[in-house]
């Protein structure tokens, strides 16, 4: 039966689940994690992995993790220093799948404490700053967080929905072309003044824009594999990660379907979930 914990960290109180395995595992437990997705998102892999002790939790800021500190954003290394007191909290070593935002945190929390993660799968890490055309690339993040708070929720996130679907170089200019309707997908095209999305004002260029340590990543002992998505090629996240793979000497690993392939209908969403977590199984063993 899954347990939910609180753990009072820095600037933040952190929820995290332990889903025990079905049977005894001699198995590290496995961590999932990801930014600013919550665990509900991992439902479906989670149940996937019944094989094992999986452990999924909130970032601070989103879901059931409530942020005590007033600063307008956090950085990867807090979020890498959450993480890290989860994962003393239950016990590691652990296993860790991290995707998207997750995989950037996860970065930084293997340069910092290399002991507590045995194998890292870093999927699709958005650090666009190892991208051949990072500065269009940078350029178009720090447009969109400026947009947001120009005009508010719904301008600015179609424009990032635009860029991380976009196919190919972000081109010069991205975040000074108007955009979609913000009805259109759903989003408020007014403005209420508010500037607390955990996406947009929070993570985004934090995460983005972040530069980990590799010389610290190239000496630790955890393995480390860079996942990147079948469909989701020539996407900013996917050439984000290919570059961090490149920048740590390594050959992405492939997985089935797009950014999001584990999901399972988490927030309306469907990849390819028992392909995707076959491909994580065989990278965990080795």
């Amino acid at each position: 039966m899954t347990a939910t914990h609180a753990l009072d960290v820095p600037g933040a109180v952190i929820t995290y689940d332990v889903r025990p395995p079905a049977t005894p595992s001699d198995e590290p437990p496995l961590m999932l994690i990801g930014s600013p997705m919550d665990a509900s998102g991992f439902v479906t892999l989670a149940g996937l992995f019944t094989d094992r002790t999986v452990i999924t939790y909130d970032p601070r800021g989103t879901g059931r993790s409530e942020r005590t500190d007033p600063a307008p954003e956090s950085t990867p290394g807090q979020h890498a220093d959450d993480i890290r007191r989860v994962i003393e909290a239950v016990g590691g070593p652990v296993d860790l799948f991290a995707s998207s935002g997750g995989a950037v945190n996860s970065l930084a929390l293997v340069a910092e404490h290399p002991t507590l993660v045995r194998t890292l799968v870093a999927h699709e890490p958005p650090a666009v700053r190892f991208t051949p055309d990072s500065t269009e690339a940078e350029a178009a993040v720090l447009g969109i967080r400026a947009l947001y708070e120009r005009s508010g929720l719904g301008p600015a996130m179609v424009k990032f929905i635009q860029i991380v679907s976009l196919k190919g170089p972000v081109p010069p200019g991205f975040a000074d072309e108007p955009g979609p309707d913000p009805a259109a997908f759903g989003l408020p095209a007014e403005d209420d003044g508010s500037r607390n999305d955990t996406l947009l004002g929070q993570n985004l260029v934090t995460c983005c824009l972040f530069e980990p340590d590799f010389d610290a990543l190239g000496a630790a002992p955890t393995r480390i594999v860079v996942g990147v998505g079948a469909e989701s090629a020539d996407e900013l996240a996917h050439r984000s990660g290919r570059g961090v793979a490149e920048r740590l000497g390594l050959s992405p690993t492939v997985f089935p379907s797009n950014h999001s392939g584990f999901l399972g209908g988490e927030y309306g969403q469907h990849g390819d979930p028992v392909p995707f977590t076959a491909t994580l199984r065989e990278v965990l063993a080795g």
